[in-house]
């Protein structure tokens, strides 16, 4: 599968019901040696803005779960990786942020903000997703992951 699929991927997934962390990790994950139903599992806690506390964008914590497995730290005493790590981290947050104005999902969100968290989701309609910017918030994280992975890799 070549990049633009995997983004076209990740894409469909969250059209599907799956929420925004979940579509980003899982559009990557074979490349990590996960299963879908293990980047699902691992990325679902991340989804509305990481519990549907509206707070980092699920979609964002998908390409930083994607960094970290990456170029993520393995040795505790290796503290150029971890600062390396968390300069990937920052640069894919600088960028997001950019192209998006903020990396907090009720930020993104603008008018749906909640006075009041609930654990519910919302259920996926048309209406849904007409009035919600989540979709073309998975597609960018994931083209921003598409333009990292190449940097990381000399691609």
């Amino acid at each position: 599968m070549d990049y633009e699929e995997r983004i076209e991927k990740a894409v469909a997934l969250f059209n599907s019901g799956f929420n925004c962390s979940q579509s980003v990790v899982a559009a990557f994950a074979d490349m990590y040696g996960f299963t879908e139903e293990q980047a699902l599992r691992m990325s679902a806690s991340f989804g509305a803005g990481m519990g549907r506390m509206r707070e980092t964008c699920g979609a964002v914590c998908g390409m930083f779960l994607l960094a970290g497995l990456e170029c993520g730290q393995t040795d505790p005493k290796d503290a150029a990786s971890k600062s390396f790590n968390y300069k990937v981290v920052q640069e894919l947050a600088a960028k997001f942020k950019e192209q998006n104005g903020s990396i907090r999902c009720a930020d993104l969100l603008g008018q749906l903000k909640e006075k009041k968290t609930t654990h519910v989701p919302e259920a996926r309609t048309a209406e849904y997703y007409a009035k919600r910017p989540c979709p073309r918030m998975v597609e960018c994280a994931a083209r921003i992951w598409v333009e990292k992975l190449k940097e990381l890799r000399g691609e």
